[in-house]
């Protein structure tokens, strides 16, 4: 579907609060209010900005800090610059060959391109007949690229990247007047360009054209300004203050930080930091885990906020202990919920939102996130290993601080986010085989009410052998464009749990909308020598005229994973159990063998359900999981369907030692 429907609108006004309603209808005078302000592209523009007298960037690298790059971190980036270089880049899983002289308003996925003089709040972004998908329109947007080109220019000295970046921006900022286009019609992108743009200048410092590209010329000058006006007047409130408000408040505090060239400049600094400090609390947990449940956002949201707190504290204007406090364990849940190879837990939305961009982004692992914690906060004694990388390196450079209070033990449990890890032991003192991981969920469906990244995944599993995806989350695919793929990877029946009736355990009420939300409870976890068992239920059924608990308990016992699921009222299932891409299966009726490149387990399904194996299929859809972004392919689904019931549980059994 390529607009929202009328419908969508009503629902998602339903969700907001008194207080938002009167808030967004004074935003919506002020956008419209704020029409004589746009200028067009090619406009001849008499704008008098508020600028202070001395313009200069003060937050360099210090000397040499180019020295510490890794070789293989040095290589790597180059490489990726001499492809960005010559036109090439994966966007968003798109192969992007068009980067000598990017359109900036042009969708490579539909060819539609939109309308670059449009008053932006007249212009329905999310209408893909007229702007094509979005996403990939911004993320080009964000500049990722051209940090990358700043980072080899860095590292070499080579202008010939310095002078594309020059070419990329200049054309940005002329192409893109204030209010004109698509790239006004979101604060996260106008916050994640600002930080972009202040990692340019830094990594271009020695440049000798660098202050007529940024200080002295009357393009950056503008955007710099413009970006923080906006982001000072329009800021995501109530239902939407998630990740995005935090992208918001970082972009301005990092740009005033960084940038004090305006009148405005302490009062937006001020400001950010206040509104960045209260919301990251909110979006937060005290355990430290993000509130939003997408494990990826977690990361984000974590970056963003230890990008902006770097900039303050090298400003001069630290934020508070207490904030620090909070990032550093949102980095410390990071590290705790990886497994042996670093991949985290694969929960909720994943778009692959990135702050800041030098090295190759590598989706796969949170290698390089942890580096980037241990460079800014220091890891803690138990904290797995991860080799430095050319951000980190730089990022470190600029600061030097280990936060205290860390977890002595690496914990697996976050109750308040009902967020739980089942882990084998390996080594001397465990069995010896490769790591058993296993990701259980009994938490809340998401954050605020429209909980707009949120799965209906609660009481889920996810399970790893070795880092090999054996019981697998689907991922996320797609945001725009394609509401019935968007609507699959989404549903009960493409999590590892029980649907119940044919019914979801949240509903739906459109893209990046919940109009109701399953709420999982952690009855028991414990941990016993080498064994380790989880309890809980959730109520997500209890809707309707014949409400059902569903209740599931996991005990991984060297080597063996058992699972039962109880209802306490009879009713008709469908359980999946989703295999990774890599795992093949033979059935037999209720057993089965799992095999994968590096090992193979035995499967005991319950005998009461009638099982079969989907592949791919399309109707209806199952059998497909997303590794990134913009991709699928076919996976296995075994999907038990039969009857359920407090007299009649139902055990799962995974035999992964033998």
């Amino acid at each position: 579907m390529s607009r929202q429907p009328l419908g969508w609108y009503v629902r998602r006004l339903r969700r907001m609060s008194p207080t938002e309603l009167i808030w967004r209808t004074r935003d919506h005078a002020r956008r419209t209010a704020w029409a004589y302000q746009q200028l067009k592209p090619g406009q001849d523009a008499d704008v008098r900005l508020p600028l202070r007298k001395e313009l200069t960037f003060g937050t360099t690298l210090p000397p040499h800090a180019a020295d510490a790059v890794p070789e293989e971190a040095h290589k790597a980036v180059l490489a990726t610059a001499d492809a960005i270089m010559a036109g090439r880049l994966e966007v968003l899983g798109v192969d992007r060959t068009d980067l000598r002289t990017p359109d900036w308003f042009r969708d490579p996925t539909t060819g539609r391109r939109s309308d670059p003089a449009q008053y932006v709040f007249k212009l329905n972004h999310r209408n893909e007949e007229v702007v094509g998908n979005v996403k990939q329109v911004w993320e080009l947007s964000r500049h990722h690229h051209l940090t990358q080109l700043a980072a080899a220019w860095y590292l070499t000295h080579d202008d010939s990247y310095a002078e594309r970046v020059a070419e990329h921006l200049t054309d940005w900022w002329r192409s893109n007047p204030f209010l004109s286009g698509v790239h006004w019609a979101s604060g996260i992108e106008i916050g994640l360009r600002l930080i972009s743009w202040t990692w340019i200048r830094r990594l271009l410092n020695d440049w000798p054209e660098i202050t007529e590209l940024f200080e002295h010329n009357e393009l950056a000058l503008r955007q710099i300004y413009w970006h923080q006006r906006y982001l000072a007047a329009f800021q995501s409130r109530g239902s939407s203050a998630n990740n995005h408000v935090i992208a918001e408040a970082a972009g301005q505090l990092v740009g005033a930080c960084a940038f004090p060239w305006f009148t405005r400049s302490a009062r937006w600094r001020a400001d950010a930091a206040a509104l960045l400090e209260k919301e990251l609390d909110a979006n937060t947990f005290p355990s430290g885990v993000n509130r939003e449940l997408a494990t990826d956002y977690h990361r984000f949201v974590s970056e963003l906020g230890l990008y902006a707190a770097i900039e303050a504290d090298v400003a001069g204007y630290p934020l508070s202990p207490d904030t620090w406090a909070l990032l550093t364990r949102t980095v410390d849940v990071a590290a705790a919920i990886v497994d042996s190879t670093l991949r985290p837990p694969r929960q909720g939305d994943d778009d692959e939102g990135m702050v800041l961009v030098l090295d190759p982004p590598n989706i796969s692992n949170w290698s390089a996130f942890l580096s980037l914690g241990e460079a800014v906060v220091g890891p803690a004694p138990w904290w797995p290993d991860s080799p430095p990388t050319a951000t980190s390196v730089l990022v470190g450079a600029l600061i030097n601080g280990e936060q205290p209070g860390r977890p002595a033990e690496r914990p697996d449990h976050f109750e308040d986010a009902g967020l739980t890890i089942l882990r084998s032991r390996t080594g001397v003192d465990g069995d010896g085989g490769p790591e058993i991981w296993c990701r259980a969920d009994a938490g809340p469906h998401g954050f605020l009410s429209i909980a707009a990244h949120a799965h209906c995944d609660a009481l889920s599993l996810e399970v790893r052998v070795g880092g090999v995806d054996i019981l697998a989350d689907p991922g996320t695919y797609c945001y725009h464009g394609e509401e019935e793929w968007r609507n699959y990877f989404r549903s009960t029946i493409a999590h590892n749990t029980v649907e119940v009736d044919g019914s979801e355990q949240s509903v739906q009420g459109g893209p990046f909308l919940w109009l109701r939300g399953a709420t999982g409870t952690v009855r028991r976890y414990a941990v016993d020598g080498d064994v380790v068992s989880w309890d809980a239920e959730h109520d997500g059924y209890r809707s309707g005229e014949s409400p059902v608990t569903h209740r599931r308990t996991a005990v991984l016992d060297h080597g063996i994973l058992r699972v039962e699921d109880r209802l306490d009222a009879a009713s008709a299932v469908r359980m999946a159990w989703h295999l990774g891409p890599e795992v093949s299966v033979e059935l037999d009726g209720s057993a089965g063998r799992l095999e994968w490149p590096t090992g193979a387990a035995i499967v005991e399904l319950p005998a009461g359900l009638t099982w079969s194996a989907h592949r791919g299929g399309d109707d209806p859809l199952l059998g497909w999981y997303s590794p990134r972004f913009g991709h699928r392919v076919p996976s296995t689904t075994l999907i038990g369907f039969g009857m359920l019931g407090p007299d009649s549980p139902a055990t799962s059994t995974f035999r992964f030692r033998s």
